[in-house]
């Protein structure tokens, strides 16, 4: 059996901490891209001249309801089906290259 999805409500669950007030939106960004890339001594999760083009392009305020019948992983287990949200990942671009495009389901 797939385990419990964490990737699709990865996002999502951290921007409540914005939305609640209890972390600034850019250091909460740096904890998901720039603060894993460096533990790891990898040179992403930045933007800059002559790194990969990586990026996520993501609306911050449309709410939401967690729905595990929906997720696009094989894992289909949450903690938090059911629970609403506030944002979600619009579109992810690996290497330059779109490789996530959300429709317009949400």
């Amino acid at each position: 059996e797939f385990g419990v999805i964490g990737l699709e409500t990865l996002l999502p669950l951290s921007l409540e901490l914005y939305h609640t007030g209890m972390v600034p939106l850019l250091p909460l960004l740096a904890c998901l891209t720039c603060n894993p890339a460096k533990l790891l001594k990898q040179d992403t999760g930045r933007l800059a001249p002559g790194a990969p083009a990586d990026l996520l392009v993501f609306d911050l305020d449309t709410p939401w309801r967690v729905d595990e019948k929906k997720f696009r992983s094989k894992a289909k287990n949450s903690p938090y089906d059911g629970r609403r949200l506030q944002g979600h990942a619009l579109r992810t671009v690996v290497a330059g290259e779109t490789v996530f495009q959300r429709k317009r389901e949400i």
